[in-house]
């Protein structure tokens, strides 16, 4: 079972808003009956008025009420409520172009759309929003459908136009990209919160935690490594991926098969297809992992490799701990890690 920190350590990280902390323990305040994340951005309080609870459930049994602001008991990886409208809003009219005028009539900040879109997608919402318009052309360019009336049904005013925006996203005109591969991403639910995932035709290239604060970098190195447009959209890569995570956190299965795409310097690459040798339910030392690439004295250079993964889960960075036995950095936060450490040793405990 998991432990939480001293107080000593809790009452930094909850100064802090350490966001790394959030789920390790609850912050409940004596003063308001109200419990939250230590990344909070409500005023802080002092920590004599604070009691820490391991888990949500404790907290609620002890009187405390969830934080309206940081809400700690939303991990059903939904997306806000405002961000599923926009969504809809696109989906339901994907050659509509959504000016910030627009989203104002729904009540929404244009500066905050942009702001989460490149927090929790690595791009803007004008970006998104052209992504998914120009993927969907491409898809009817590759069916043989005529450029100029793919490009008038998408909001262009001119072939010109659409032939410009086309290759400015896809490095290429309409006509020469019928056989263009692109980079898809797409939300995926699960317990931990809300994934980004993404897969290009060769298979799935990015699984990253939506509040990872190194998103956005992560999916500029892709970008860079893969050197191909990213759109948001779906393939068979990604719907065999939303599967098997559904199976994985259910208990049911141990062992990923979507194929993978790893791109990262040579070191790291090693690194990487290391880490998918360590047993599911199984933990290794960074020392033991440095050890078995057959570069003992590079354990620091290991632990730098393992925190730029960019495929969490599947490439299971989170079994790499300290050589004591206690948790060490992890992009998705300590209490990520934990979490799939005990779900995949209580997994294999039940027999699942």
């Amino acid at each position: 079972m998991s432990t939480m920190p001293d107080r000593r350590e809790m009452d930094r990280a909850m100064l802090m808003r350490r966001r790394d902390y959030d789920g390790v323990f609850f912050v409940a305040v004596k003063t308001t009956g109200v419990f939250c994340r230590p990344s909070c951005t409500a005023r802080k309080p002092r920590p004599r008025n604070v009691e820490y609870y391991p888990s949500a459930r404790e907290a609620l049994l002890a009187g405390y009420r969830p934080c309206k602001r940081c809400r700690p008991m939303d991990t059903d990886g939904r997306p806000p409520d405002w961000v599923r409208r926009l969504l809809a809003a696109v989906e339901a009219d994907p050659h509509r172009r959504l000016k910030a005028g627009d989203l104002r009539a729904m009540d929404i900040d244009p500066v905050r759309a942009a702001r989460f879109f490149r927090r929790h997608y690595g791009m803007t919402f004008q970006a998104y929003h052209r992504g998914r318009r120009l993927g969907l052309a491409l898809a009817e360019v590759r069916r043989g459908a005529d450029v100029t009336t793919v490009g008038l049904k998408h909001g262009y005013e001119s072939t010109s136009g659409f032939r410009d925006a086309f290759a400015r996203l896809f490095g290429a005109s309409p006509g020469r990209a019928r056989t263009a591969d692109c980079v898809v991403t797409a939300w995926l639910p699960s317990p931990l919160g809300p994934l980004l995932a993404a897969a290009s035709n060769d298979g799935v290239c990015l699984l990253e935690f939506t509040d990872r604060r190194a998103l956005e970098s992560q999916v500029a190195a892709l970008r860079r490594r893969i050197d191909r447009p990213i759109v948001p959209g779906r393939n068979a890569h990604l719907d065999s991926l939303e599967a098997e995570l559904q199976r994985y956190f259910s208990g049911e299965l141990t062992r990923f098969v979507t194929p993978l795409v790893i791109r990262g310097t040579p070191f790291q690459e090693v690194v990487w297809r290391q880490l998918l040798r360590i047993p599911y339910g199984e933990t290794w030392s960074y020392d033991r992992l440095a050890r078995e690439i057959g570069r003992p004295a590079a354990r620091r250079a290991v632990g730098r490799a393992n925190g730029d993964n960019r495929i969490a889960i599947l490439i299971p960075c989170h079994r790499v701990i300290g050589a004591d036995g206690r948790l060490t950095g992890y992009g998705g936060g300590l209490w990520r890690k934990q979490w799939l450490l005990d779900h995949e040793r209580m997994s294999l405990f039940s027999g699942t």
